[in-house]
């Protein structure tokens, strides 16, 4: 099972979200891998991608 993505996440891919840290920045998850989020910028195809653990991330209100 190696290399394999995780199913444990609790935000999909492609889903809008934002940083504790930054929490102007909008992102977008990327990609979820061994319990890590790789967000990358809205609007920002070019930027390096950042990792969250989802403790780090904020969820989006509930509508």
């Amino acid at each position: 099972m190696r290399n394999t993505p995780s199913s444990d996440n609790i935000y999909p891919v492609g889903m809008g979200i934002t940083a504790k840290v930054n929490p102007d920045l909008p992102l977008t998850i990327a990609r979820y891998y061994q319990r890590i989020y790789y967000c990358s910028v809205v609007g920002q195809p070019d930027h390096k991608h950042f990792a969250y653990f989802e403790r780090e991330l904020v969820a989006p209100p509930q509508k």
